[in-house]
């Protein structure tokens, strides 16, 4: 089983935290951000990662995720594709036609990749997206007529959104666009056909894009460490 991880952003807004490099390659308690999804995604199975990462840095990123017991393999961009342009220009170093999963290198989701892929599979459909509902930033405010009555902390976002984890099969990977965006494109014509599944996540799901969010990660992975063992 393959993944592809895109790793093409820049981490302008964790500015000094990121110490120059890419958002992916950030250390988070010890080991670079992406080595604890990677962690997962071997103990899902997956024997082989193609990162999708911008021209020169593909010799940093196998340096950096080499030693997790996993292949990695790099696609350089020579220049922004997009992140569906990314994902379709990664599956073409793929050593294996069929099912891939595709995540995103500057985040913590806690997704089951096991019971995802038996859920795509057993959908019967092209691509199957892992969707979630995110905490709502803001606290709730309690009203009784005109009058605050206390407040609460924010719950969950009621409508599901995707959380950029995927299964794609062949049809949806040859749908994608060679720039752009999947979801504004592939995605939609899919969903229109009756060819898109879901699958529900309802843990862990953490965008590292502040030093607070760096925060939030190292705290996260220092009490699961069991993501990197086999």
């Amino acid at each position: 089983m393959e993944a592809i991880i895109l790793a093409g952003g820049k981490a302008e807004r964790l500015g000094e935290a990121a110490g120059g490099l890419p958002k992916p390659l950030v250390p988070v308690a010890g080991q670079p951000l992406a080595a604890w999804q990677i962690g997962l995604l071997r103990r899902a199975g997956v024997n082989r990662v193609i990162v999708s990462c911008s021209a020169g840095a593909g010799a940093d990123f196998a340096a950096a995720l080499g030693g997790l017991g996993i292949e990695i393999a790099t696609a350089e961009e020579t220049e922004r594709l997009g992140r569906g342009g990314g994902i379709r220009f990664a599956a073409h170093e793929r050593k294996e036609n069929g099912d891939v999963l595709a995540l995103n290198g500057d985040e913590l989701v806690d997704v089951d990749f096991a019971s995802l892929l038996d859920a795509h599979r057993a959908n019967g459909a092209a691509a199957t997206i892992t969707v979630a509902r995110p905490k709502s930033p803001f606290g709730v405010v309690e009203l009784e007529d005109d009058r605050v009555t206390g407040f609460a902390e924010g719950g969950t976002i009621a409508s599901w959104v995707s959380c950029g984890v995927y299964v794609l099969g062949e049809e949806a990977l040859a749908r994608f666009p060679e720039r752009g965006d999947h979801e504004t494109t592939a995605f939609p014509e899919l969903a229109a056909e009756g060819k898109l599944g879901a699958f529900r996540h309802e843990g862990l799901w953490l965008t590292v894009n502040t030093p607070k969010d760096l925060r939030r990660a190292e705290e996260y992975v220092s009490s699961h460490p069991e993501w990197l063992q086999a």
